[in-house]
């Protein structure tokens, strides 16, 4: 899966990354490089199922990955 990812320069100095196709998904870091870096995991942990959210028993239901 490809994403485009937006840099800014933040106020504070450090680089602001975020995901426009991912509401809310926004980090920062001290150089272009950790900004990078901190905004794959921060998707990563986005599109991480939640077990919670699933309305079946442990064992009725099966959590896949697709690459798109």
């Amino acid at each position: 899966m490809k994403l485009k990812i937006v840099l800014e320069q933040g106020m504070d100095g450090y680089i602001v990354a975020r995901c426009p196709a991912l509401k809310g998904c926004v980090t920062q870091g001290r150089s272009e490089e950790e900004a990078l870096n901190n905004i794959r995991e921060a998707i990563e942990l986005y599109l991480e199922a939640d077990p919670e959210e699933v309305q079946r028993p442990v064992g009725q239901y099966k959590v896949c990955e697709l690459a798109i």
